[in-house]
């Protein structure tokens, strides 16, 4: 491991089983080797020190990486943005507390913004939106997971078709459950531009909504556009509704919320516009299924659309179910990607640890019926997250675990496999659904039948 000594990485060396460097600091550089031997330990000290001996430009390898590194580096998104004069859009991730400072300086420049991190105040947030209306920029965030550019996914993204749909989206995964929904079937996008889970927030009021809708109005490769959101606030709501009235291009709302449409049933709202045929979305059965057996629901989620998703359509079902509890009992859902589970460390779809402990107390929990996942497949994720959850399972003590669902969000073509996968998951025990809707109506029916 070779590191900014951070509190974060510091922790991770400890993690890995080295000795903690009580004097280094977030300024200095951590390095961590692990060898089999004397002698291999003695050619990494070597490495390490030929590489710092070297300086900029050493080891430089593949298509032009020798002449990038020769180069110093920007220290600035200024500076960069007077390197890069053709640019028009600045990717912010960075710890949460010096995002705004980051995406400020990229506005400043000229530069829309994608802001990635999250953990950034409500308050910071609207300033940077204002400043962005002021410009004619747009701020895509904070906390924008996913978004789809001119052809490129940026944050967590699939590798889905080009077609005519335009997506806004106050959301991360239910950005990507509704590209893979549509890419199962046919169709394609044109872009993706993700505004922030909270832009549809009484406190935000859409702000970054408005500005994508008019930027996609204008779009020639956009027939339709498509705004999802997590559970809106209704005034909000309401007024964006008169707002679209005026656009050339029709906009069709998927708003999430108690006895709003699924994401599932909004992708085929979108496909019957579109004229195109609903296809059966692909789902993997277990060769041996875990049995149902009476007790509660546990979601388990890295994705916070989808959570919340999950949240509506159990709630109507089982009555209250909580949210964000780790110690809670009953039906509980959790959405591990919320700012609070993220302080210090990676987003949970690129490092579930915090979701596998869970799990695994939750498979020996005998008050547990049913366990609902989500995993998330596609650039920028975890390179083998269904292998991540059947190590669990596979590690799970009991003669009887509680039955598991995932919903396995991705497209055929991205990097993980869908189908590889699914027979991961589905080898274990899990019965596995494209549709996260119909995920979420397979755990219930397990619990009623268990009932």
């Amino acid at each position: 491991m070779i590191a900014m000594a951070t509190e974060l990485n510091l922790d991770l060396v400890t993690e890995m089983g080295f000795a903690r460097p009580d004097d280094a600091g977030p300024n200095d550089m951590v390095v961590a080797v692990a060898a089999a031997d004397s002698a291999a330990l003695d050619l990494g000290r070597a490495a390490v020190d030929a590489a710092l001996a070297a300086g900029p430009g050493a080891g430089g390898s593949g298509a032009g990486g020798g002449d990038l590194l020769a180069t110093a580096a920007p220290r600035t998104v200024s500076a960069a943005a007077r390197e890069h004069p053709d640019a028009e859009l600045a990717l912010i991730s960075v710890p949460g507390a010096h995002a705004f400072t980051e995406a400020m300086d990229a506005l400043e420049s000229g530069l829309s913004v994608v802001v990635f991190s999250d953990n950034v105040p409500v308050e910071l947030e609207i300033r940077l939106k204002d400043e962005a209306a002021r410009r004619d920029l747009l701020v895509m965030g904070p906390d924008c997971g996913t978004a789809y550019v001119d052809g490129l996914g940026l944050g967590f993204a699939n590798a889905v078709r080009p077609g005519p749909v335009g997506i806004v989206a106050a959301s991360g995964t239910g950005a990507q459950q509704l590209m893979c929904l549509l890419d199962a079937a046919g169709v394609g996008i044109s872009q993706c531009l993700g505004v922030g889970g909270r832009d549809l927030s009484a406190a935000v009021d859409a702000r970054s909504t408005r500005q994508a809708l008019r930027r996609l109005a204008e779009d020639p490769a956009t027939e339709l556009i498509a705004v999802i959101s997590k559970p809106p606030d209704p005034a909000v709501a309401e007024r964006l509704h008169v707002a679209v009235s005026g656009l050339a291009t029709p906009v069709a709302f998927g708003l999430l919320g108690p006895g709003a449409a699924d994401l599932t049933a909004f992708a085929e709202h979108l496909l019957d516009r579109l004229g195109v045929a609903v296809p059966v979305w692909p789902s993997w059965s277990p060769g041996r299924a875990r049995p149902a057996r009476p007790g509660a629901l546990r979601g388990l989620y890295g994705g916070g659309t989808l959570a919340a998703e999950a949240h509506a359509l159990a709630s109507a079902a089982l009555g209250p179910v909580a949210t964000d509890d780790l110690a809670a009992t009953g039906h509980v859902i959790v959405d591990f990607g919320a700012d609070q589970f993220t302080v210090g460390r990676a987003h949970p779809m690129l490092d579930p640890a915090l979701r596998n402990q869970k799990l695994a107390a939750d498979l020996a929990d005998p008050a547990v019926g049913v366990i609902l996942l989500d995993v998330v497949l596609g650039f920028g994720v975890h390179p083998d997250p269904a292998g991540e959850v059947a190590s669990v399972l596979a590690a799970a003590a009991g003669d009887e675990p509680p039955a598991v669902v995932a919903a396995l969000v991705g497209t055929t073509a991205d990097p993980q496999g869908m189908d590889d996968q699914a027979k991961k998951l589905t080898d274990v025990g899990v019965a596995v659904f494209a549709s996260h809707a119909h995920a979420v109506a397979h755990a219930l029916a397990l619990l009623g039948g268990a009932g």
